[in-house]
């Protein structure tokens, strides 16, 4: 008899089901989210063992290393079919959630995800620590912004490196003004100079990494667009096509159709949101600022029939094709396309 064995990760604790052949229960149990306790309570299951699954989370990529190592085959699940499932029960709590997992591995209903690579993820966490000191950057200057336009002084346009002496200058002979904006001055010294830190290192990363070298031949994609699309495909091999690219990132049209209704919408969001964020700024900067190559070209008349944004919605999911066949083939890019070349190829060198 082989079973199956559904998983509800939380943090301190998962719930488990597991089930035989039949869709029987054989046994539930609540366990500490660690993989030692997970290695465990596998082992001791008297049954030999068909699946283990799932739902793909912040803690699965390093539970899944850990049973790896432990000699088990964990499935991750993609989360959003899985929770489309899971809704459906008029119940719902961490045991019932479990046997929706083990139920959907005994149907076989799921669709699995890839278990990123160690160097992946510290390329993740850098991308994701560098966003989100930007962001708080900009948050704190856009505040400060704020707090003196309540006195009606308007900073008005101006650069990163004026910043500060014009604050300074629109608070003189306010002491409240001057001992609030010097706090929040402070702060974004302190932001400005890890950010740049950041920087640097997302640079170097790039420069020493081969397949992001190939990416940054293509205009519009800089060190961050080439490390996002780097950490977030990990392996291009794991496609059978670059077109696949596209639906995965979330770039690809919605569709929805019942009897006589068919409409196609925006673009699904499914996947990456960083890597469709990357490859839509990496789009944009193309279309307007990049210098005239074969893949700008098409996106213009791309603009001239559907509009300008349609069209760069279209160029980016594009530039996903491109680079992973550039990863895959280990060519840099080529800014004209050869006479032999079909239209839907893509032009690389």
């Amino acid at each position: 008899m082989k079973i199956f064995v559904g998983i509800d990760v939380s943090l301190a604790s998962s719930a488990v089901c597991v089930l035989d052949e039949r869709g029987q229960i054989l046994k539930q149990a609540q366990i500490v989210s660690e993989p030692e306790a997970y290695i465990s309570f596998l082992s001791d299951l008297p049954w030999p063992i068909e699946a283990i699954g799932l739902e793909a989370g912040p803690l699965s990529q390093w539970l899944h290393r850990g049973l790896k190592e432990a000699g088990f085959e964990l499935i991750l699940m993609e989360t959003r079919q899985v929770k489309a499932v899971l809704k459906a029960m008029p119940v719902k709590t961490d045991r019932r959630d479990a046997e929706g997992i083990a139920r959907l591995l005994c149907m076989g209903w799921f669709r699995p995800v890839h278990c990123k690579s160690v160097s992946a993820q510290e390329m993740r966490a850098l991308l994701s620590a560098r966003k989100a000191v930007q962001k708080a950057l900009l948050d704190i200057e856009q505040s400060l912004r704020g707090v003196l336009r309540n006195f009606g002084l308007k900073l008005g346009p101006v650069s990163k490196i004026r910043y500060e002496a014009r604050i300074r200058e629109l608070v003189a002979g306010n002491s409240a003004l001057e001992a609030a904006s010097a706090a929040i001055l402070r702060a974004r010294a302190v932001l400005r100079s890890e950010l740049s830190a950041l920087e640097r290192r997302v640079l170097a990363l790039a420069r020493h990494d081969d397949a992001c070298r190939l990416m940054m031949t293509m205009p519009g994609v800089g060190a961050v667009v080439a490390l996002t699309v780097r950490s977030a495909i990990d392996d291009p091999r794991r496609f059978h096509s670059s077109r696949d690219i596209g639906p995965w990132a979330g770039l690809t049209p919605r569709r929805e159709q019942s009897g006589e209704r068919d409409v196609s919408g925006r673009i699904t969001k499914a996947g990456d949101a960083s890597l469709r964020t990357a490859l839509f700024n990496a789009a944009t900067v193309l279309m307007h600022r990049a210098k005239p190559c074969w893949l700008k070209a098409w996106g213009l008349q791309v603009a001239k029939r559907r509009g300008q944004k349609r069209a760069t919605v279209a160029v980016a999911r594009r530039i996903g094709v491109v680079l992973h066949r550039m990863w895959l083939d280990g060519t840099e890019f080529r800014m004209k396309r050869c006479s032999n070349e079909a239209p839907g190829t893509a032009a690389t060198a």
